[in-house]
């Protein structure tokens, strides 16, 4: 029994070895049980693109970590506009989220530039082709269309 349980954590420890490092975080000596520890960020870290990050749950590889290592392969609105919008709004959220703890990281405060920017043409472009998109869209020219049809759900095509 205690050598299938050497055999176990030998394996377990050869996973771990074998994955880049920022997939690895590391707790303190001693650290106490149910005491949770979220490793700390190194600066710059990679990325995935904001679409693969909406199907990933994060635009961090180092912090992808699925549950029951289930992965979400499919996102209907994959290649749409409001794909894009998704991806985007999500891949803010985290690059703000890590910007609290990075604030002088100069690469990832110009990719949150570019997104911010990506996701204010993408909206604007939305809100024109297919209506609101947020309240803030729902009055144009003196006029409020939140509740004008069609929905976005009941477009029979594709939103491109």
């Amino acid at each position: 029994m205690h050598e299938h349980i050497q055999h176990t954590q030998n394996h377990h420890h050869a996973e771990i070895d074998a994955l880049p490092d920022y997939k690895v975080g590391s707790l303190p000596h001693r650290a106490p049980l149910a005491v949770p520890f979220v490793p700390i960020q190194g600066e710059n870290p990679p990325q995935y693109s904001p679409a693969e990050g909406l199907n990933r749950g994060t635009i961090f590889p180092g912090l992808d970590l699925p549950f029951h290592n289930q992965v979400n392969e499919s996102n209907p609105n994959a290649g749409t506009l409001l794909g894009e919008i998704q991806g985007l709004g999500l891949a803010l959220t985290d690059l703000h989220l890590y910007l609290d703890t990075h604030p002088h990281d100069r690469d990832v405060v110009r990719i949150f530039e570019e997104y911010s920017y990506q996701l204010a043409a993408h909206k604007k472009r939305y809100a024109a082709e297919y209506g609101p998109l947020t309240l803030a869209d729902a009055v144009q020219d003196g006029t409020y269309s939140w509740l004008q049809d069609p929905w976005p759900w009941e477009y029979q095509e594709r939103m491109v």
